[in-house]
């Protein structure tokens, strides 16, 4: 019996573990840096948590992961470029068939609750009001 090869594609190597572990540090470690700061001018605090943000985010990019993120980055813009989009007027006319269709349903509900009202409490119950 053949397995299958799986779709599923985890982190590897120990130098990624530790990318990934690192970037995570810098994220908590630039909040803990901004609340550390409470007593710094509001622009140091931003300043430290921005700079230390973005070295987390710098390390993650540089991890197998991260290079999985930005690939898959380009290749959906790559695939938003072959979508062929509706002109204007198309546009135009399927929102008018929407908003007619919804109306339709809308009239349809109303129709279909006070039938029903009208069976159940006048006919069967015989509650006038």
């Amino acid at each position: 019996m053949a397995t299958q090869p799986s779709s599923v594609e985890t982190v590897s190597t120990g130098a990624d573990k530790a990318k990934l572990a690192g970037a995570a540090l810098l994220v908590v470690g630039a909040v803990a840096a901004f609340y550390a700061l409470g007593k710094q001018d509001l622009w140091l605090r931003v300043a430290a948590l921005l700079v230390v943000l973005a070295a987390g985010v710098a390390l993650f990019f540089t991890s197998e992961w991260g290079k999985q993120l930005i690939g898959f980055g380009r290749e959906s813009a790559r695939e938003v470029r072959k979508v062929v989009w509706p002109t204007r007027k198309e546009a135009m006319q399927m929102t008018g068939y929407v908003v007619a269709f919804v109306f339709v349903m809308a009239l349809f509900m109303f129709l279909t609750d006070k039938t029903l009202e009208w069976v159940l409490y006048d006919l069967i119950l015989g509650w006038k009001r």
